[in-house]
Formats: structure tokens, C-alpha cells, sequence
């Protein structure tokens, strides 16, 4: 193979979900099966790479200021899902079962990774909730040490601050070690209704 196959083929291992192999046949589909959608593929990646940002308010992908979901005025905006990642946030999207807006934290506290504080979307949450916008926080984070890490310094934080909001944590039909990406629609509508308080 050539170095340009052999360097297209490195950049789309790095990908999360591809290997070797799956890498291989995608830049071979690209270069020799399909050329013709290569021009378009590198288009679109150069188009996101220049629109697409984080939401101001919530974190979630925008391509202005705000999502979305945060522009959509028949959200139930006092009502927040706190969410590990984007893809957490898509996949309650998909389940229709919620109709708040979200705040994505974009990781969770784990010190063994290095991973702190400052390293997290906390500010932002905690200036939406000092500003009297928030009711509810509902926090769907994964069930492990690292996702319980995280909802117990979060509240630690609002009481520290004083405000008077109310803390739910989703019920977990998800199983332990698992995350909110990999349920399916039913087990995250039951998760979102069997919340438990967590104030």
C-alpha cells in the first residue's frame, strides 16, 4: 500500500469503533470502490469543523449559540439532565420520554485519569441553577464509582452554594457498569420515571 493509504488508514483507526481491519475497508471503499464520495465526505467533515461548536448554555452541539433544544421554547426549561457525553444526551433524545433541556458535563470525575473538576462542564450548570432558571436537576450519569463520584460532588457543590433546587437521579433498569448510550428506548423511559430523589 502507499504512505497517503497507509496515513488515511492510521487517522480512521483513531476513530472510536474502528480497528485495523474496519479501517482498512473503509479507506479502500473510499479510494477504490467509491471515489466519487470522497470529495463529499471531506466537504462535510470541513463544513463541521467550521460550524459546529458547543452550546453556550448546555454544552450540546450547535451550530450558533445555542442547540436545539435550548432554542426551543417548548422545552421545560426549569428542568435539567445533567448527561456524561452527546451521546447520552441523543440517545433520552431518542427515546422520547423527556422533554426538559439537558446539561452535558462532557466526562465524569475520575482521579485516576486525571480527570478533576476544572476538567468538567461544572461552572456553567452551576451559574444556570445561581441564576433561578432551574427547578429540577436530574442526573443521568452511568452507574459506577466514577458516575457516583460525580452526582455526590455536584450536590456537595449546590449545597455549598445554597440554592434551593431539587435533585433527582435516574432509576437504574441500566445495568451497574453501564451508561445511558447502550439502553435501549423502554429502560430509559422506566429510568427516567423511577428518578429517585438524591437532595
Amino acid at each position: 500500500m502507499t504512505p497517503a493509504f497507509e496515513k488515511l488508514q492510521k487517522h480512521l483507526k483513531q476513530l472510536p469503533g474502528l480497528g485495523f481491519r474496519s479501517s482498512e475497508r473503509i479507506a479502500l471503499h473510499l479510494l477504490v470502490e467509491k471515489p466519487e464520495r470522497l470529495p463529499a465526505l471531506v466537504e462535510a467533515l470541513q463544513e463541521a469543523a467550521r460550524s459546529v461548536r458547543r452550546c453556550l448554555r448546555c454544552g450540546n452541539l450547535a451550530e450558533g449559540d445555542l442547540c436545539g433544544v435550548c432554542a426551543d421554547a417548548r422545552r421545560e426549561g426549569g428542568v435539567v439532565c445533567v448527561v456524561e457525553q452527546v451521546p447520552d444526551l441523543v440517545a433520552i433524545e431518542r427515546s422520547g420520554a423527556y422533554r426538559g433541556c439537558y446539561h452535558v458535563l462532557h466526562g465524569k470525575l475520575s482521579p485516576i485519569h486525571g480527570v478533576g473538576p476544572g476538567d468538567l462542564n461544572f461552572a456553567s450548570l452551576l451559574g444556570r441553577v445561581a441564576g433561578g432558571e432551574v427547578h429540577e436537576l436530574i442526573l443521568a450519569l452511568s452507574n459506577d464509582v466514577e458516575g457516583e463520584a460525580t452526582c455526590h460532588y455536584l450536590t456537595e457543590q449546590l449545597a455549598a452554594a445554597g440554592r434551593p433546587v431539587k435533585v433527582t437521579r435516574i432509576g437504574f433498569g441500566i445495568p451497574s457498569g453501564g451508561g445511558v448510550l447502550y439502553a435501549d428506548s423502554i429502560t430509559l423511559k422506566s429510568a427516567l420515571d423511577g428518578r429517585r430523589d438524591y437532595s
